[in-house]
């Protein structure tokens, strides 16, 4: 009896998918299962992954629909799979991936490996200072709406395996379960939280604008970072150009140009001395719009179209805090509290902190004061006391310097 799989799948493979998946967490699917549960059965679980999709009889369950508020209000949808269903979308991505790489053209830097959202912000800046304009696009929903039928031609032109094109055929049809279990069909899109969903997302992205971008506007710089876009003009009327070329392009292919989140911006600073309406725009968190800076080599101060941490971001990471209730938690030692949220505070000072970084003061200054309420409720000695506790945390700062990453380098920030 002829035992042979109709798809060479290396179980190796399989098994690099399982541990790629483990690294990134996440929250179970449909069935509830979670990775501690699906490793507790490891060998068997993988196994059965590798012999259905060698086999090609392996079909996704329903995605999990979870909805999560966007910063600026409303909710996202994101869809969930199981976790033997990241393993099997991984399997494909690690495949895929590195196929894609070379196609993909240097200014896409969302979900790609190698590059960052910090890229994307530091060349946007230098762009800034060379082009008077620029073009901030946002697109409505790429996730929601990537047509399958054009996503399914450009697989069949970078996609060999046929049976990488058979399960992503699966995955961009298997319905959405939503809270209350019912089952929604769907014909267009690919859920925002799949494994494979940003491969296929850029994939779609680099001919639906990145390659037409590049064809149609020729020496003309861009930006984009999954689906937010900038594009760099030498004047308005070339801005409003591309925005009605890219409008008509996107429709095309079955997207829209966001209208509250598309704008032509003017980056005044110093030197250029129009009037206009836009001057400054949102891009991956950082406010980019005029700003005072200093000339390190002649010790002078100059005005510069520059990116800082948004104010968006400053109340999200404020809120943050406020959701850890350090106040109220009067167990915890400082050293506690230390441990705890130095990890995030690290992480906010090197993403937001890498441009104009006294604007994260904000931020630092709110932590303070939540210490100073703590503290309040922590020592008897300082209850009903705001100046004492603030002047007994400022002493704490001197002293332990690097008990706190805000607290290091001169970046104390004040208590009161």
């Amino acid at each position: 009896m002829n035992t042979a799989k109709p798809f060479i799948i290396p179980k190796r493979l399989v098994y690099e998918a399982f541990k790629a998946v483990k690294a990134n967490a996440g929250a179970a699917g449909v069935d509830k299962e979670t990775i501690e549960d699906f490793e507790a059965d490891l060998k068997n679980n993988l196994y059965r992954i590798w012999n259905r999709m060698s086999s090609g009889s392996y079909f996704p369950p329903p995605v999990k629909a979870v909805a999560i508020p966007k910063k600026n209000g409303g909710e996202r949808i994101l869809g969930v799979p199981t976790v033997a269903d990241r393993v099997a979308q991984m399997v494909v991505k690690l495949l895929l991936e590195p196929r894609l790489e070379p196609i993909f053209l240097p200014d896409s830097y969302g979900y790609r490996p190698g590059k960052s959202a910090l890229d994307a912000v530091a060349i946007t800046r230098k762009r800034c200072w060379r082009y008077d304009w620029v073009l901030e696009f946002d697109i409505r929903g790429l996730f929601d709406n990537i047509d399958h039928t054009l996503l399914g031609r450009a697989l069949e032109k970078h996609a060999e395996c046929k049976w990488v094109r058979l399960y992503i055929g699966r995955w961009l049809t298997a319905p959405l379960q939503q809270a209350d279990g019912t089952l929604v069909d769907r014909t267009k899109g690919t859920p925002q939280g799949g494994v494979v969903s940003p491969v296929l997302a850029n994939l779609f992205m680099h001919y639906t604008f990145d390659a037409w971008m590049t064809r149609t506007f020729p020496g003309v710089p861009w930006c984009r970072y999954a689906d937010d876009g900038l594009v760099h003009c030498k004047t308005e009327a070339e801005a409003l150009t591309i925005k009605a070329a890219l409008a008509v392009r996107l429709a095309e292919c079955g997207l829209e140009m966001h209208p509250e989140k598309t704008q032509v911006v003017y980056c005044k600073d110093g030197s250029r001395k129009g009037k206009y309406q836009s001057t400054k725009f949102d891009f991956l968190g950082y406010t980019f719009r005029p700003r005072v800076v200093k000339n390190r080599k002649r010790d002078s101060l100059f005005v510069s179209f520059t990116p800082a941490v948004s104010s968006k971001a400053l109340k999200s990471m404020r809120e943050a805090t406020r959701k850890l209730n350090y106040r109220n938690r009067t167990e915890l030692s400082l050293r506690d509290i230390s441990r705890l949220h130095n990890p995030v505070l690290r992480g906010w000072v090197a993403y937001y902190g890498r441009f104009y970084p006294s604007a994260m003061y904000p931020v630092f200054r709110h932590f303070n004061k939540t210490l100073v309420a703590w503290a309040v409720r922590k020592y008897r000695r300082l209850q009903r006391h705001k100046t004492r506790a603030s002047l007994f945390l400022e002493k704490v700062a001197e002293e332990q310097p690097y008990l706190f990453v805000h607290w290091q380098n001169g970046t104390v920030g004040a208590f009161a």
